[in-house]
């Protein structure tokens, strides 16, 4: 019992670093923080539906439908007062009662916030020309914002959000600064109105994220939590994988990647499933360290499980200007091939150390059956779509709006799934003291399959068009998936005891509790986030108002010197580093904002060009990445304190494991076919297979250990293997030119010769707008047969020939190329800027053929491998 004992320590992780660990003997200042929270979530629901119009239409009365325009403002006052409700100030400040200073700062940060509401038409007939009163407010605002950021994640953010405040005032006054950003300085009244005042600063992009999409996914997931949905992934993951070798280790990378579907938290993830799985791994034989590890390592890989990612990936849709679903599909491959990459490091550990499974009543399920499983419910998953597309066809020809017979399919499902979940006990987490055993699927898959249906209809509104369905944004996705969420939390435990001839008195009370605390917690794991895209939000206005990223990113690219290889190994670092302090999401904005335009433009000056969204997932993987790297990793705290081991060793095997996931980010960045950018559905299953191939060898050198303990040329050459698999092109360049170039005149025949719409690669040379360096990029227009100027002229370039030189016009605002051209270059100085080179791709043969000798050189280590093998590789 000596695990479980020590489990509250881990809870209290999850409070200090999520959701607030002050708990006020008082019993009205504890009713009025879970008030606090239940209204917060009451209030988005509000905004998020269309109850505000239904209500200004029938009133008369505006306010109830303007609140949705002003919606932000109110948001970041919720997370202010929670965090300084919730959390104390230092360690040292009371968590038994809330102090008076505490009601100070809750009433001016209030106010800061509802003032741009109350006065939002005088603030709005004098932009820029901000009163004294302003000023005073937005410097309150600021100061509130700060200290609840601090109470509530920490220093970290609070100094780096600070160095950019100090970099607008001061940054004026250093030259250097000035030569590179063109920066003079700015005013107290500019600066602080410039972040308080209007939507450049704290109340910008990322908030209105938060405020619109955000929120809604947090509480979609709390609710699904809180009625029983993350026991019952515990439970099914257990009961699907717990009998295989090392099973409760496989069940908890599944558990958790599952439950990472619906929390935006790696720690509360690690609390959630390690309370269960990892007493479990120790029993059958895992060191605490890496019981710990594997549990870590799941938990932070979560958020980028599809289709619910951590709360960044929201903001990646505005970042990126993509549709959520596109966000979706490009992350879709890595994240399954990095889960599917991290059951098999556990399988292997398991395999090392001759571990077995849990025993288990009824029928074995074995490796192969378990994939028809998966396979089956994929195939299922995907025929209740199509059945349900085909009668809402059958509904329009009988119903104005078919979606009423829809919703009456699904509550028919949902009442047929609790009765069959009736019949069954109700899914609970056993006790990880108790017997070695696997619980049977089928009683624990129809004991709560009904939890499926939100998700499914989460899925279906992000995912589902046809001609006649249009497909919903994000946030009314969450909204209607909520709605369902709502309902089945009420109802599934009287429906069952109605089912089961039980009274309903206790259940509809258990029903009620579930509802009212999945509003409360979905609102606490809130206040980390809504005031961190505050924080964050002046970053970004700081960059928007001085230009600050260009002094970060020129330093970096000095450092980085013109190597796109060490460019991107620096951010990756910086990413690290970074999010060893700050939250995923703070963390995500930070390192996007400041290095996303450096890797992207470093890219292109060597011969790269580098899709933005990929750029953006890069620095998403490796914000994620740091909760579990040392020393700092809170994650691997949380997994040390349920397996009492050491908690640095913990991460420091846990970062082992996630090896593989640090790898992805530099795969699909060069081979954009893991994000399944302009791939079509037989291609994007090759590469599927043949990744997740290359990534298990990948994971089988890191181990040592293959069909066999690995010798160390057995190794090099698993990793040369899984190179060929994953880069083939890098093999065909060296045997085949993949381009065709031309310089000067005759580059212009060779666009003529090119078919219309085959891509051209323009090499564009010139001094750059601000440092007068010439420096070269690369950008790709369509051609046009026997029409080379016409293809230019198509994108809005002028090329002037004097000679050998092909000299370029500047390009006109509005036209494709006048950010990457003509806001970079300087085109009026004594150095022309020039086209120096045009690139066409050569027919070649198929990258793929280089599979072939890569699979049979796997053939040989695994002939060798095979006489040396003791144990089945399965």
């Amino acid at each position: 019992m000596a695990e479980m004992q020590n489990a509250p320590s881990a809870d209290d992780m999850v409070a200090e670093a999520d959701t607030g660990a002050r708990n006020p003997s008082a019993a009205w200042q504890a009713k009025l923080i879970i008030g606090t929270c239940i209204v917060w979530s009451l209030f988005q629901l509000y905004i998020a539906s269309k109850v505000p119009g239904v209500l200004a239409q029938a009133t008369g009365m505006n306010f109830f439908a303007n609140i949705v325009a002003q919606a932000r403002f109110v948001h970041l006052a919720f997370a202010i007062m929670l965090a300084t409700l919730a959390f104390p100030l230092f360690k040292s400040s009371p968590k038994d009662r809330i102090p008076a200073y505490d009601w100070v700062l809750i009433i001016l940060g209030v106010a800061s916030c509802l003032y741009l509401i109350v006065f939002r038409f005088e603030i709005g007939d004098r932009p820029g020309l901000w009163s004294s009163t302003d000023i005073t407010v937005s410097a309150i605002g600021m100061l509130v914002l700060f200290t609840a950021v601090y109470r509530s994640l920490g220093l970290p953010l609070v100094i780096i959000a600070g160095a950019f405040v100090a970099f607008a005032f001061f940054g004026g006054y250093s030259e250097w600064a000035r030569n590179i950003t063109n920066y003079g300085g700015a005013s107290l009244s500019k600066a602080l109105g410039h972040y308080w005042m209007q939507t450049e600063g704290v109340f910008g992009v990322a908030l209105g994220v938060s405020t619109t999409m955000i929120f809604l996914f947090v509480l979609f997931g709390a609710l699904l939590d809180r009625a029983g949905g993350g026991s019952w992934f515990i439970k099914v993951a257990i009961a699907l994988l717990g009998a295989l070798r090392g099973g409760p280790a496989k069940a908890s990378v599944l558990s958790s990647m599952l439950t990472g579907m619906i929390s935006g938290s790696s720690i509360s993830n690690t609390v959630t499933t390690g309370t269960f799985t990892i007493p479990l791994m120790k029993r059958i034989g895992f060191p605490a360290e890496k019981a710990g590890a594997v549990e870590v390592a799941s938990s932070t890989n979560g958020q980028l499980t599809p289709p619910v990612m951590g709360a960044a990936a929201f903001l990646m849709v505005e970042y990126v200007n993509i549709p959520y679903i596109d966000v979706v599909k490009h992350a879709f491959l890595p994240a399954v091939i990095s889960y599917i990459a991290l059951l098999y490091i556990v399988h292997l550990e398991a395999l090392k150390m001759q571990m077995q499974g849990l025993k288990k009543a009824g029928r074995h399920i074995g490796p192969v059956l378990i994939l028809i499983l998966f396979l089956s419910g994929f195939l299922f998953l995907g025929a209740l779509t199509y059945a349900m597309i085909l009668l809402r066809g059958v509904l329009d020809g009988f119903m104005t709006e078919s979606v009423y017979g829809g919703l009456v399919v699904v509550a028919l499902l949902y009442v047929v799934l609790v009765y069959y979940a009736s019949r069954y006990p109700d899914v609970a987490m056993d006790d990880p003291d108790g017997p070695l055993e696997a619980p049977r699927l089928t009683p624990t898959l129809l004991g709560g399959a009904y939890f499926a249906l939100p998700i499914f209809i989460l899925v279906w509104n992000l995912m589902v068009r046809t001609d006649s369905l249009e497909r919903l944004s994000p946030s009314l996705s969450a909204f209607w998936a909520t709605v369902f969420m709502i309902i089945v939390a009420l109802t599934h435990r009287p429906l069952k005891a109605m089912f089961r001839g039980e009274g309903l008195g206790g259940s509809t009370v258990a029903g009620w509790n579930d509802f009212v605390q999945g509003l409360i917690l979905g609102a606490r794991n809130m206040i980390g986030i809504g005031v961190a895209t505050g924080a964050a939000g002046i970053i970004v206005g700081t960059i928007s108002l001085t230009g600050a990223h260009q002094v970060i990113g020129q330093v970096i690219e000095v450092i980085a010197g013109g190597n796109i290889w060490v460019l991107l190994i620096l951010v990756a670092i910086m990413s690290l580093i970074l999010g060893m302090g700050l939250p995923t999401t703070a963390n995500y904005i930070v390192v996007s904002s400041l290095m996303a335009p450096v890797i992207v433009s470093v890219g292109a000056q060597a011969g790269f060009i580098f899709p933005l969204i990929a750029v953006h997932l890069f620095v998403f993987y490796f914000g994620i990445l740091a909760d579990d790297t040392p020393p700092v990793g809170l994650a691997a705290y949380a997994a040390a304190a349920i397996s009492r081991g050491d908690p640095i060793k913990t991460g420091v095997q846990g970062f082992s494991y996630d090896i593989r996931t640090a790898l992805l980010p530099f795969l699909f960045i060069f081979n954009t076919d893991l994000l399944l950018i302009d791939v079509g559905f037989a291609k994007a299953i090759l590469v599927f297979f043949i990744s997740l191939i290359a990534m298990l060898l990948f994971a089988a050198a890191t181990q040592g250990y293959f069909i066999a303990k690995s010798r160390i040329w057995e190794t090099v050459v698993l990793l040369f293997i899984a190179f060929m698999l994953f880069r083939p092109d890098f093999f065909l360049d060296q045997v085949s030119d993949k381009y065709t170039s031309a310089s000067g005149p005759a580059a212009l025949e060779l666009m003529a010769s090119a078919e219309t719409g085959k891509e051209l690669r323009v090499i564009v040379e010139g001094p750059d707008f601000d440092t007068a360096a010439i420096r070269p990029t690369t950008i790709i227009l369509p051609a046009i047969a026997d029409d080379a100027e016409g293809a230019l002229s198509a994108q809005g370039l002028t090329i002037l020939p004097d000679g050998d030189t092909l000299a370029m016009d500047e390009p006109f605002p509005g036209t494709p190329f006048f950010e990457s051209l003509g806001n970079e270059y300087d085109f009026y100085g004594d150095t022309p800027v020039q086209v120096t080179q045009v690139q066409i791709e050569n027919e070649r043969l198929p990258k793929e053929l280089f599979f072939i000798p890569a699979l049979i050189l796997l053939m040989g280590i695994v002939l060798i491998q095979s006489r040396r093998a003791t144990q089945p590789a399965f």
